[in-house]
């Protein structure tokens, strides 16, 4: 049964340019929705809502924190529509 976890991650210098939202949609069968996001040249966060099995979301989540993105839980923090 999917389901949807909603994340804040923050990106420092090493991680803010590379396309890790495309690489965790592709190597971990979760669909991300970006929300919102203030990406600059150094750092930045983004919003994200991951729709995917638990395991497949506890996965995804244990890359970002591998590439050493500061993930934190966003609910209440989502934009509706």
């Amino acid at each position: 049964m999917t389901t949807h976890r909603h994340l804040q991650l923050t990106f420092g210098p090493e991680t803010v340019t590379a396309p890790i939202v495309y690489t965790m949609g592709k190597n971990y069968q979760v669909i991300p929705n970006i929300r919102r996001a203030n990406i600059e040249q150094h750092v930045g966060w983004m919003v994200l809502d991951l729709e995917g099995e638990p395991a497949d979301l506890d996965a995804a989540t244990a890359y970002l924190k591998g590439l050493g993105i500061e993930v934190s839980s966003a609910e209440g923090d989502i934009v509706a529509g």
